[in-house]
């Protein structure tokens, strides 16, 4: 079995191992995700087919999910943000995600470890918006044992320029 790849539990196979350049593209992508095949290989001095073929890659193995634009919250109406700490039954992390999936403002969910079991990013309009989500949704969870709610007064995008 020496040499041949094993595929990851989700069932995809390895991603290829990267390079200074793949990691030069990536960064370039995190700061300008429009940036154009051409601007991408001047920049990592490489042809714009071997560009190309390189973020073709690096979207063929799962390394880049995909392409988003960075929203300022407040500016979009969203004035509240707060990381939401949940406790939760052993062994239902899979129901408990999928539920979360489906609120409204849910921004990132997270598995973790330590003193709780996962951390969730919200944006709503407000503090009341934010204290129903918490109070009636999230609560209302059978499997959430309990939450603790952590509000978000300044944030930075480290992947942004200065």
């Amino acid at each position: 079995m020496r040499g041949e790849q094993m595929a990851n539990p989700d069932g995809k196979p390895p991603a290829r191992p990267l390079d200074s350049i793949d990691h030069d593209i990536l960064r370039l992508l995190r700061t300008d995700g429009r940036a154009s095949i051409r601007s991408v290989a001047e920049q990592v001095h490489v042809s714009r087919a071997n560009a190309y073929a390189r973020i073709n890659r690096l979207i063929d193995d799962g390394v880049i999910r995909g392409f988003s634009a960075r929203v300022d919250q407040e500016r979009a109406g969203q004035g509240a943000s707060a990381y939401i700490t949940l406790k939760i039954v052993q062994n239902s992390w899979r129901t408990v995600r999928e539920q979360l999936r489906q609120l409204p403002g849910a921004a990132h969910i997270a598995l973790v470890s330590g003193d709780f079991d996962v951390l969730l990013l919200v944006h709503t309009e407000d503090n009341r918006s934010l204290r129903e989500l918490v109070l009636t949704r999230i609560q209302a969870i059978p499997e959430v044992l309990s939450t603790r709610t952590l509000l978000v007064f300044e944030e930075t995008d480290l992947d942004s320029e200065p």
